[in-house]
């Protein structure tokens, strides 16, 4: 009779301890996913812009010296 009643004793240890395993495996798949938060908020960066350096001085400077030049010619 002592043989029969270790068996049922082990069988009702390994079937709550399953029980529990997969409780506790159920609420770990759960929390992970409540626990995973909203998505970031999206980082924006400033568009580059990019200029040319222009001297504003740099369309007159010839139309300048062809001016200086001519004079030049025409005084002789």
């Amino acid at each position: 009779m002592n043989a029969q009643i270790v068996p049922d004793v082990r069988h009702s240890y390994l079937e709550t301890t399953m029980k529990k395993f997969v409780l506790a495996a159920a609420l770990t798949a759960a929390a992970s996913t409540a626990f995973a938060g909203a998505p970031a908020d999206p980082v924006i960066e400033a568009p580059v812009i990019v200029e040319e350096a222009n001297n504003s001085s740099g369309g007159i400077i010839l139309p300048l010296l062809v001016l200086i030049a001519v004079a030049a010619a025409v005084s002789d």
